[in-house]
């Protein structure tokens, strides 16, 4: 089946980094293609009501098209950068508009005419250079790689443009434990630290520590290398500021910080409520737990919880005047937001780096009775087809 071509024009950009083709009446999702391009494409699956194809040469290009930023992404190499290809204003109007799309399909909400619609970018808005954090694989000879898309192959060159200059400087040279995960973090005091784990066997540490350095409006952490923090470098001071202005807290309010990692919410809403006020903060990671407790020790107002959401929310007996919550890319999904709903939480700020779960997320709310106050999309994964996006959601009054 992989060796068969078709000829293709593309329609709109879907979720997932794709564009919409058809052929012969059926749906092609095309990888490495713009809307409204003519492309000769290999396709790579043909199972069940809509076909998976990637563009093997461009005979009509879009005029957004640009040579790759990235060495070694595309069909034939790396799945790390797949809009290496598009220039970036571009890329943050596709963004844009695959956000709209899907919270009209599935949140059944309207935000603003698909070509209006734009992504913000985060700090300069770079294209390159940004990520602080990756983890590779190790093959069984030992030599590290980023994956190939969907693939369990993997690509053994690793000048990825997301990376700054020197970050892994050396890796490739190293021969690691075979079949292993390395993570390698450029903290905020520009030190490297590589860690061997995963796969159940024992975490090594071969340079810099387990512990990386991160900093945010004057606050640090101290995080695992193989712990969850936010990959650009901008993204937690830029997301920190947001959810204290939108929050609108006054001293004496009370405030949950649900999937709350390692408490950067939870500090900034520490400080908006005072000693007076009350924040909770809840995560299922004991590694995020114990940062966000040493970070957040100065704070006698902020309570830290090593649980799931759920369960958290079940127990509690007071409402909160401000929720704020970062699920994963799955979203929290209709048994979290029910409970928030049933708690009469005021005001929410939600967080969701998946459009599909946050459109489907943004339509469970407003079936609860809230109504989205305000809503914006972030750029914060260039090069790539991932997004962050952003709701204030206010309970109507009476509610449902």
């Amino acid at each position: 089946m992989s060796d068969e071509v078709l000829a293709l024009t593309t329609t709109a950009a879907a979720n997932g980094g794709s564009c919409v083709a058809r052929h012969e009446g059926r749906v092609v999702f095309v990888r490495y293609a713009l809307p409204g391009e003519t492309v000769r494409a290999r396709l790579v699956s043909a199972k069940g009501s809509y076909w998976n194809a990637e563009v093997i040469e461009v005979l009509e290009p879009s005029p957004d098209r640009i040579g790759s930023m990235c060495p070694i992404a595309g069909a034939d190499g790396a799945g790390c950068c797949d809009l290496a290809f598009v220039e970036p204003s571009a890329v943050r109007r596709i963004k844009g508009a695959v956000v709209a799309n899907q919270l009209a399909r599935l949140g059944d909400y309207h935000w603003v005419e698909e070509f209006e619609a734009t992504a913000e970018p985060v700090g300069d808005g770079g294209a390159t250079g940004w990520r602080t954090r990756v983890r590779l694989d190790t093959a069984a000879d030992g030599r590290a790689g980023f994956h190939r898309y969907h693939s369990a192959e993997l690509v053994h060159r690793l000048d990825c443009a997301q990376l700054p200059t020197g970050m892994l400087d050396g890796v490739a040279e190293v021969q690691w434990p075979a079949d292993a995960q390395l993570h390698v973090v450029l903290d905020d005091d520009g030190k490297r630290h590589t860690v061997v784990a995963g796969r159940g066997r024992k975490t090594v540490v071969t340079e810099g520590d387990y512990e990386t350095v991160q900093r945010v409006a004057g606050r640090t952490w101290r995080v695992p290398a193989t712990a969850f923090w936010q990959a650009h470098r901008d993204a937690p001071a830029l997301y920190s500021e947001l959810v204290t202005r939108w929050a609108r807290l006054q001293p004496g309010m009370s405030a949950w910080d649900l999937y709350g990692g390692a408490g950067v919410f939870a500090a900034a809403l520490a400080e908006a409520v005072g000693s007076g006020g009350s924040v909770l903060t809840v995560d299922t990671s004991r590694g995020a737990s114990r940062s966000a407790r040493g970070a957040l020790a100065d704070l006698d107002n902020v309570t830290v919880v090593t649980d799931s959401v759920r369960r958290a929310l079940v127990r509690q007996r007071t409402r909160a005047d401000v929720a704020v919550l970062d699920p994963p890319r799955t979203g929290a999904g209709r048994d979290v937001i029910d409970l928030l709903a049933a708690a009469e939480v005021p005001r929410i700020i939600h967080i969701g780096c998946e459009a599909a779960s946050f459109a489907r997320d943004v339509g469970l709310y407003r079936g609860c009775g809230y109504e989205v106050e305000q809503l914006t999309v972030y750029d914060s994964f260039p090069l790539t087809h991932h997004v962050e996006c952003v709701a204030v959601l206010q309970r109507r009054p009476g509610g449902g």
